[in-house]
């Protein structure tokens, strides 16, 4: 558990959280507290994220934007960690600099100050808890069979008929690749969802894997006071299935060993 990788191939590291806005789809969806809630924000914000960057999408019209992030407050220019706010979605997101034990206090503080930010915290009804990890790892999908690297060195047996491809002159290895899958979690309660593709680390491809915790409805903790038992959950059981799924050669190349 928490160990740190010399090498991790973490792309990013999110907590989001979303809540209810008023209106029902597909009418429009607005939050009447949004406005005053990111002033708040704001000066709650500046000691520790100190610069603040309007993203293009705070331009287009409130009825339009529901659970489009809009600002995001930063460290220092271009750096992570930061914080992202929108009408009904708050996130925090960290990358390379990502260490459990900096993540977690960071995501405990951001939500002390969304809930002390929020003018009218009865109306602030969450609707959606995610914690997700992307990571990556480089590979020539020309060179190499995508199947064979799931299977040998992440523990995923994906396969398709041999007779498929005898005789069809169709090489028997995807250029590209879309897995996905989701199973019910108990603890925290919700679901713990998995998903492979193809995708790029930089400018190199690569397998791209995205474990991710949510929780939504009647499995939502008590909110906020629930929330920290929720978050240590949630990360207990996605950093689990990690060093599962790379024990053996990719746990030593991501240990620098």
């Amino acid at each position: 558990m928490d160990k740190e990788l010399k090498n991790k191939p973490l792309v990013e590291a999110i907590l989001e959280v979303r809540w209810r806005l008023q209106g029902d789809p597909p009418g429009p969806q607005t939050d009447p507290h949004y406005k005053l809630l990111l002033g708040r924000l704001f000066d709650r914000m500046l000691k520790d994220y100190p610069e603040h960057e309007q993203l293009p999408t705070a331009n287009i019209p409130d009825e339009m934007v529901g659970f489009m992030v809009q600002h995001r407050f930063r460290v220092a220019a271009n750096s992570w960690p930061l914080i992202q706010v929108g009408p009904g979605v708050f996130t925090v997101n960290s990358t390379a600099d990502y260490k459990w034990t900096d993540f977690r206090p960071r995501v405990l503080s951001a939500i002390d100050k969304l809930y002390d930010a929020h003018p009218k915290v009865g109306d602030l009804k969450i609707t959606n808890l995610i914690l997700r990890y992307i990571d990556a790892v480089d590979f020539d999908y020309g060179a190499n069979n995508a199947f064979e690297f799931l299977k040998d060195k992440l523990k995923l047996n994906i396969s398709l008929p041999d007779n498929l491809f005898e005789g069809t002159g169709v090489e028997n290895k995807p250029n590209s690749l879309t897995w996905q899958c989701s199973f019910k979690c108990e603890k925290p309660r919700g679901i713990i969802n998995i998903r492979f593709a193809t995708g790029q680390k930089g400018d190199t491809p690569a397998v791209v894997w995205e474990t991710m915790v949510q929780s939504t409805e009647s499995d939502l903790p008590e909110m906020p006071k629930a929330f920290e038992g929720w978050l240590d959950a949630a990360h207990e059981i996605a950093d689990d299935w990690f060093f599962k799924m790379i024990k053996g050669e990719l746990e030593r190349r991501f240990s620098g060993e």
